[in-house]
């Protein structure tokens, strides 16, 4: 009875144990399934190396290298805030990076959707390393522009320069005091309202300057007129 039973029983074991093993198996797939999904929503795919070599002034051997480093730290393809403060954190461990990070992170984000792609990556990298004086002074506005207004203020200009000395923390020579920031600020602001006086006069000087020269050659022709 017991002979007879007990293989019984082990083949009931047995079934519960596959099916046990089959609806694990079944959960581990799904979950895997899930998460090839999951990644396949947020994986971002650049766009072809030709592409970016014409819209960049980088070779395709450095693009290849930038993009190697690149999915080394973001495997999704695309980078968000969180992570750009962590691996830019790394580059200052003497100070407090976030702040100018985040500043940093948004001048990158050019079309604002909350991550930076390596297009994004590679065409701010672009202009800062080899970009001519005036796209690096449009890239730079732009990072001080905190509102996106198409101004600069006092504030703006201030939060920025209070970031970047937070980053370099105490490793400053000679030691920074803390109204230093406000100090360079307000230096910055002199210097271009005289810059802006300086333009304003020249172009005065232009205008006078160009008005002398149609008067003197409305006289000279009229002198030519009234001897010929």
């Amino acid at each position: 009875m017991n002979l007879k039973t007990e293989p019984g029983i082990r083949t009931k074991a047995t079934t519960r144990g596959r099916l046990i093993g089959i609806q694990t198996n079944s959960a581990i797939n799904k979950n895997s399934v899930e998460d090839e999904l999951e990644l396949s929503a947020v994986r971002h795919r650049p766009e072809g190396l030709e592409q970016l070599e014409a819209q960049t002034r980088f070779s395709r051997k450095e693009l290849q290298i930038l993009y190697r480093g690149f999915k080394n730290e973001c495997p999704s393809g695309v980078v968000n805030e969180d992570t750009f403060k962590d691996i830019y954190a790394q580059f200052f461990p003497q100070g407090d990076a976030s702040t100018y990070a985040h500043f940093l992170f948004n001048a990158f984000d050019t079309d604002h959707n909350g991550s930076v792609s390596f297009e994004d990556f590679v065409m701010g990298l672009s202009i800062l390393l080899r970009g001519t004086v005036q796209e690096k002074l449009n890239w730079a506005f732009n990072l001080y522009d905190i509102n996106k207004d198409g101004y600069i203020t006092k504030e703006e200009m201030l939060d920025i320069m209070k970031a970047i000395y937070d980053m370099m923390g105490k490793c400053t020579y000679p030691v920074l005091k803390e109204e230093t920031p406000r100090q360079h600020v307000e230096v910055f602001f002199q210097a271009s309202r005289q810059l802006a006086d300086f333009t304003v006069l020249c172009t005065r000087l232009q205008k006078t300057f160009i008005s002398l020269l149609l008067s003197a050659s409305n006289r000279r022709w009229i002198r030519t007129k009234t001897a010929w």
